[in-house]
């Protein structure tokens, strides 16, 4: 997007709808797509060598075709998600004969699947990067992923109405609308993807800020699926509860966090997203048995959630892309967090002998250590415009203070 100063905001906002609509669709459906799809292979009547596998080959589609997607998709935008989501709403659609299909039919299921998430996600979000200023992507960050947040819970409540079979045609038509209402919020605005330079992952790898970031989002990544299966056996059926809650407070939270991001920048804002995640796992270190614990990390949780959302997920990566294709940046951040909701496939099995007093001391002493490369990593807000905010705030501060004593 050209960031002329002449009717920016409206160039912003005429296009940020078609950008708003993809990323919005696609997460909604992705989350509750993989949720439907981890139940119902958790509740084949298969070994546990086999569930492995099925989740294993789904992983190794998501990676692949993520990686493909990355390249492919910058060239022709609207195509690649209009087929994207199509491949969506049909791989939805046969996930409902998972219970009656042989192994090998549900492997080639799982790997597809895969295939129609990774595919497209990286040049969807680099495509939420594009249009979209540095100054306030923040905030259109943390309208998506409030809009996100709320829609997942209101889905999730719909989709708990209904049995498997529905469920999964409820995500196939929720997936087939998000292509209708994307197709046409881009029909009369030509092509909706731009030229900018070509990126290597050697070089993004090279980039000391792209580490400094990553180092600590990976060690977020690894916690959070490593102790997910434990969470889930220490709260039992409260666990359920947990999700709802969480979603509504990363809805709200979203929105406040992509504000700030905006305001006092992001690393201030992921700094303290980490301190939260390092107390709520030391509560539960201290008091694991004690409801009063579970409280106070599910608020923590989806405090720092919502605030992640909008920073990790939407913000950083396009930050740290400039004016270079975004695609393979999203990719290198999205990565991790896909990939490590394998560890809790592979963690499940053994939650039982796990001390869990051991495990939250553990997670709460790698969190508050992840603070560390932060520290030295360079704020992605250009400070220009963080000293503009300031002096503006001054300035109506004062003003308000001279009314009040004119």
């Amino acid at each position: 997007m050209q960031s002329g100063n002449v009717s920016k905001s409206k160039i912003i906002w005429k296009e940020f709808l078609p950008a708003f609509i993809i990323v919005f669709n696609s997460l909604t459906w992705y989350t509750l797509t993989w949720a439907m799809f981890n139940s119902s292979i958790n509740n084949l009547y298969v070994s546990v060598a086999e569930t492995l596998v099925l989740f294993a080959v789904h992983f190794a589609g998501v990676a692949s075709s993520a990686i493909l997607g990355s390249i492919i998709c910058p060239r022709e935008r609207e195509i690649s998600f209009l087929l994207w989501m199509l491949a969506g709403a049909v791989m939805s659609a046969l996930l409902t004969t998972v219970a009656s299909n042989s192994t090998s039919i549900n492997i080639l299921i799982s790997l597809f699947l895969g295939i129609s998430i990774g595919v497209g996600l990286p040049s969807c979000l680099a495509y939420f990067a594009d249009v979209t200023f540095v100054e306030n992507r923040g905030i259109h960050g943390g309208i998506t992923w409030s809009a996100v947040g709320f829609g997942i819970l209101l889905l999730a409540l719909l989709i708990n109405t209904l049995n498997s079979v529905l469920a999964f045609l409820a995500l196939a038509i929720w997936r087939g609308l998000g292509l209708i209402t994307f197709f046409f919020s881009t029909k009369s605005k030509g092509k909706i993807q731009q030229t900018l330079n070509p990126s290597a992952y050697s070089s993004i790898l090279r980039r000391k800020d792209m580490i400094l970031y990553l180092i600590p989002w990976i060690m977020f990544c690894l916690v959070n699926f490593i102790e997910a299966p434990l969470l889930e056996n220490l709260f039992g059926d409260f666990y359920i509860f947990v999700g709802f809650v969480e979603f509504a407070l990363t809805g709200f939270f979203a929105l406040i966090g992509g504000i700030l991001a905006d305001i006092v920048g992001r690393k201030r804002v992921i700094i303290a997203g980490f301190v939260m995640l390092g107390i709520e796992y030391a509560v539960l270190s201290l008091l694991p048995e004690f409801p009063i614990s579970w409280y106070i990390y599910t608020i923590l949780d989806g405090i720092t959630w919502g605030m992640f959302a909008s920073v990790f997920f939407m913000t950083l990566w396009g930050d740290l892309a400039g004016d270079y294709e975004k695609e393979k940046y999203y990719l290198v951040g999205g990565l991790p967090y896909i990939l490590a909701g394998f560890l809790s496939i592979l963690v499940k099995p053994y939650v039982e002998i796990i001390p869990l007093s051991m495990a939250f001391s553990l997670a709460s002493f790698f969190l508050f250590l992840a603070v560390i490369p932060l520290m030295y990593a360079p704020e992605t807000l250009p400070e220009k415009k963080i000293r503009e905010r300031e002096l503006r705030q001054y300035i109506e501060k004062a003003k308000k203070i001279r009314e009040k004593h004119a």
